[in-house]
């Protein structure tokens, strides 16, 4: 009972409540609030953080969640519903007997009954597990855990399919009313829901957050909205709180406001929250803190907008810079339940699972892009135009801080895209520290990610990467102002895959003047890099204008026009607009998904494009074989003076022998190295060799100091002739299969 008050007491004294309304990931929290606690941490400012999200689906899917559920007092009816709603009510039973047993299972609490589960007669099965006939022979025979929690995923899926036609259509698990925050460039229709009854799942939400309330009872309670399925349930809590705590102030934050809410001018906002703030959330709550706490004091603000006086007002008239990334703190994850998220399995494709499946510690290496030129991309605001890199050594102990603390060492970095230069300092890093981590991360499919390179990511932990291939177009490429070509592309991602880094692609269709042959083409460039296996994963998303991207600033200069000029009073980002060549993209959408989807399986690889499409399409005009052309062997003849070579491998066993021949006695050596796969040898001269014993060490990943190709050829020529022609050898090249990088 002590121990209770105690933690009581000192709960009563936390400032900030930083909450992440539903929904957004299940199997990992969203980093936001992880983010400006570590901040607050270093400014001293107490702050508790709660995932709503993953705390109303644990209350939905338990026994007590699904008895209430199904109960008939909540005035379900599943006559008239389709049958397969009718199934699973008839299977209530079985679901309600399952729940507990599966949700355990997919938080790796209950490993054994994957062989339960896998045996196909323990879950009850409705329609989502008709895909299995379908799918089963192309998957073959997963591991049992993945297999379980494959099924395990569907069985959810199931259940979430009837939430959504009995209780509520706007359920999800990874959004919820996404259609209430998408492009509301007019705040009536939310405002409107909002004066409605509460919802199935708002009364579980407030439930839940009264319970937090009651005992935290904050001076500020801040909402993140990353994403336009968050802003209804924000809405939902800033109006409970704003009902039932009127002393304490609300705040929102987050990629919502960043780029929806720039131009906000309805004063009924305000009716729920009191402050909206834009951007790099540290110095806004900052100085929210010490409005709040010093009432009554002259205040200043930073990119935050209020009611003032009646009126919708813009304040920004602190004149502090933001906080350098150098000084935000290590995010902390303390608060959040980290081993009651859910690891499922939509896809079992193995690198489109990772955004499902998976604890992963979220972390980025730089604020915004260095690249910032994608005319599609927001590249106006200052997420993404404001470019700061964090030093490699601060990343990894962050790294390192993170995994004592959450017990989890795998990390994803959210960068809009991860500087090749710094992603080699990080490799290095973690490589000379000696840790084992796993990671992955964003990047652009640049020319910079060279064989070596893309081995040294592998050998730190990098296990995956995601990148804009966007158009497989090298017209469309140049008019977005990518920096790539699809040739480039291609040997990017054969670099990586050939180091064991997993590929995965993101992909646009319907870009201004895009022509159905360029749609057409594009997709064989896609299914050329699929058969080539360079690629693993990817997935399609039709070109959306937004309001802050070149292509939204300036729309007469890529062939389209804006449908309407009006700026709306609350969310305006993305704009209607029309393409002059008249094109209805939307008629690709699931031609170009489902050949995806099949591709991204190792199947269908062989069809004819024709046959994804139930409308005539143009005849493919790329060559059968241009992407196995474009994979020529990088050359390791062309050794920059100021390469780094670095050198992942052990110290090797030595044998020396001489050889006579025609009179004269060769000394020669043979080492023997042991790598984690298999042994094996190369042969040299005796003073060859003997400054290979000598330098490895030095060029070893471990040491700090890093020796370029020009520090080796002077020392070799020190006593040797012909550096080149020994380190363009066989030996050596040997040696460069073996973890002998060029960086």
């Amino acid at each position: 009972m002590d121990n209770f008050a105690t933690k009581y007491d000192a709960i009563l004294k936390t400032d900030l409540f930083l909450v992440t309304p539903p929904f957004t990931q299940l199997n990992t929290p969203y980093p936001a609030t992880a983010y400006i606690k570590g901040f607050l941490n270093t400014k001293n400012i107490s702050s508790t953080q709660a995932d709503l999200g993953i705390e109303v689906i644990l209350a939905l899917f338990s026994r007590k969640g699904l008895q209430k559920l199904f109960s008939q007092e909540n005035g379900i009816s599943v006559k008239a519903k389709s049958i397969n709603a009718k199934r699973i009510y008839a299977l209530r039973n079985e679901y309600i007997k399952t729940i507990d047993a599966v949700i355990a299972f997919l938080q790796g609490k209950n490993p054994t009954l994957a062989l339960q589960i896998c045996q196909e007669d323990f879950l009850p099965e409705a329609s989502r597990f008709t895909q299995l006939e379908e799918l089963d022979w192309a998957f073959g025979s997963m591991g049992t855990q993945d297999k379980g929690k494959h099924l395990a995923t569907l069985y959810l899926e199931d259940i979430s399919d009837f939430i959504v036609e009995c209780i509520d259509q706007n359920f999800g698990f990874s959004r919820y009313a996404e259609r209430l925050g998408r492009s509301a460039n007019s705040f009536d229709e939310l405002y409107g829901v909002l004066h409605q009854e509460y919802t199935y799942m708002d009364n579980i939400l407030m439930d839940i957050l009264e319970s937090k309330m009651a005992i935290i009872q904050p001076k500020i309670f801040l909402i993140s909205v990353p994403f336009p399925g968050n802003l209804y349930a924000a809405f939902r809590c800033a109006q409970y709180v704003k009902q039932h705590y009127p002393e304490v102030k609300i705040a929102m934050g987050g990629g919502f406001a960043n780029t929806e809410l720039r131009s906000l001018s309805d004063k009924r906002v305000f009716e729920f929250f009191d402050y909206i703030s834009l951007d790099d959330g540290e110095l806004p709550v900052e100085l929210l803190h010490q409005a709040v706490s010093n009432v009554g004091a002259f205040h200043l603000y930073k990119r935050t907008f209020m009611l003032e006086n009646g009126e919708v007002v813009f304040k920004n008239d602190a004149l502090r810079n933001d906080y350098k990334q150098s000084d935000v703190g290590t995010p902390d994850y303390s608060d959040l339940p980290l081993d009651n998220y859910i690891s499922v399995i939509e896809i079992v494709n193995p690198m489109h699972r990772m955004w499902s499946d998976g604890r992963w510690n979220k972390l980025t290496m730089a604020h915004g892009c260095y690249w910032g030129k994608c005319t599609f991309c927001d590249i106006s605001l200052d997420y993404i135009k404001v470019y700061e890199p964090v030093a490699a050594k601060l990343i990894v102990d962050r790294m390192e801080a993170l995994a004592t603390q959450t017990g989890q060492n795998g990390f994803h970095f959210v960068d809009e895209a991860a500087p090749p230069a710094l992603m080699r300092e990080v490799a290095l890093e973690i490589l000379r520290r000696e840790i084992s981590v796993s990671w992955w991360t964003n990047i652009r499919f640049e020319k910079s990610f060279t064989r070596d390179l893309c081995l040294l990511l592998k050998a730190s932990g990098c296990i995956a990467v995601s990148g804009g291939l966007e158009v497989a177009s090298d017209r469309l490429l140049k008019l977005i102002d990518k920096g790539v070509s699809v040739e480039q592309v291609a040997q990017v991602t054969r670099n990586l895959t050939e180091a064991g880094v997993l590929v995965h692609a993101y992909l646009m269709y319907g870009y201004p003047t895009q022509t159905v042959q360029e749609t057409v083409d594009s997709l064989e460039m896609v299914r050329q890099l699929f058969e080539a296996g360079v690629l693993q994963s990817g997935f399609w998303h039709q070109f959306a204008m937004t309001a802050h991207s070149p292509v939204g600033l300036y729309p007469e200069k890529f062939g389209v026009m804006k449908e309407t000029e009006t700026i709306g009073t609350f969310a305006n980002n993305d704009i209607n607009f029309i393409d002059k060549t008249g094109i209805d993209h939307d008629k690709f959408s699931y031609g170009l998904k489902k050949s995806l989807f099949n591709f991204m399986h190792g199947i269908c690889l062989d069809y004819k494009l024709q046959d994804w499409f139930d409308f005539k399409i143009p005849k493919v005009t790329v060559p059968f074989d241009h992407i196995r052309k474009s994979l020529k062997e990088e050359s390791k003849f062309n050794t920059k003076p100021t390469a780094k070579v670095v050198w992942l491998g052990g110290i090797p066993e030595t044998t020396s022998f001489a050889k006579s021949k025609k009179g004269q006695t060769f000394e020669s050596m043979v080492l023997t190295f042991h790598d984690k796969k298999e042994t094996f040898t190369i042969q040299t001269s005796k003073a060859e060799g003997e400054w290979l014993l000598t330098n490895l060490p030095k060029i070893a990943v471990i040491n700090m100091k890093v020796y370029t190709f020009q520090d080796l050829k002077t020392d070799f020529e020190a006593s040797m002739e012909h550096f080149e022609l020994f380190w363009y050898s066989k030996p050596i090249n040997t040696l460069r299969d073996f973890g002998l990088l060029v960086l």
